[in-house]
């Protein structure tokens, strides 16, 4: 068992103590408020869900390839101020699954006047009152920019009707609108991608543990993490109706296996550079797609 280095910050409010879960057939016990990481947790977190590697990428091979790729994105990003073209990405997953991580790298060397990222909180009065799209689409990208965002509209296809925070007439209303509402975004002319980070049970349990024991992520952990512990299926049968009713050839949904957050971040970074007729693209550096780790749609998520 691996225990987890104690956070000397103040801990969060008690949970409801250890939770009884079955993966895999078995039956499990996982509590959160105890340091010590469960071996099943330990012997799984990269392999779970089906990842195809079962060692991480090597730190010198990925910070050697990720400086060279963050280069690439400078040119792009000179390419998009220079032509005024537009590109707005956004990033999804369950809790933990590596969002942010990979918009940070994403963004890291890009000048941010022109690269902003969006991570709304829950709506105000006013804001709930409006057209559901309508606060996101105070964000979209001007001429030039480059805008990512951590969670979207796509709140309403998972977490929202998972726990209980939308109407399902609200839930069937928003599958039904987003793909128009999509084909406008892509009618309009700016470069969109919609990017599904998928991460196994085991590596979520380790990911919310690092985050409840760490001192430096302690920040990240919340009480909903815990409630959503045991909603897993929930969350799955919501996502695959949501990437099955939201894929389409103009906006498909890009799927990464993102056990791995280094091999992660590099193949959405790859993806987007590929995408992009940027000046001085050099297609040896961006490289070719890790075919195990990037697909796209409901097919892909089923392997």
């Amino acid at each position: 068992m691996k225990k987890a280095k104690e956070s000397p910050a103040p801990a969060p409010a008690p949970t409801q103590g250890p939770l009884k879960i079955r993966i895999g057939g078995k039956e499990r016990e996982f509590d959160i408020e105890n340091p010590v990481l469960p071996d099943w947790i330990e012997d799984n977190k990269l392999t779970a869900g089906g990842y195809p590697y079962d060692k991480k990428m090597k730190s010198e091979e990925y910070d050697e390839t990720l400086e060279q790729l963050q280069i690439e994105l400078v040119k792009a990003q000179a390419w998009l101020q220079a032509s005024g073209k537009r590109v707005m990405a956004l990033f999804e997953g369950r809790d933990a699954a590596g969002k942010g991580g990979t918009i940070f790298v994403l963004r890291q060397y890009m000048n941010p006047r022109t690269a902003r990222n969006v991570a709304l909180t829950k709506p105000t009065p006013t804001e709930i009152g409006q057209w559901y799209y309508q606060r996101y689409v105070a964000h979209f990208p001007t001429s030039g920019e480059f805008v990512t965002f951590d969670r979207s509209w796509y709140n309403r296809g998972g977490v929202e009707p998972v726990m209980g925070f939308c109407t399902p007439e609200q839930h069937a209303k928003f599958l039904d609108e987003t793909p128009h509402f999509e084909r406008m975004i892509c009618n309009e002319g700016i470069h969109f991608f919609k990017f599904w980070l998928n991460i196994g049970r085991e590596t979520q349990l380790e990911r919310f543990h690092d985050r409840r024991w760490s001192p430096l992520k302690n920040w990240k952990f919340s009480p909903i993490d815990v409630a959503g512990i045991n909603k897993w299926d929930d969350y799955t049968k919501a996502r695959d109706l949501m990437v099955e009713r939201t894929h389409k050839e103009f906006a498909p949904w890009i799927v990464v296996r993102a056990n791995d957050k280094r091999r992660a971040r590099l193949a959405v970074i790859r993806r987007i550079l590929s995408s992009l007729p940027y000046d001085g693209r050099d297609l040896e550096i961006v490289g070719k797609e890790d075919k195990k780790i990037i697909g796209e749609g409901p097919s892909f998520l089923e392997k």
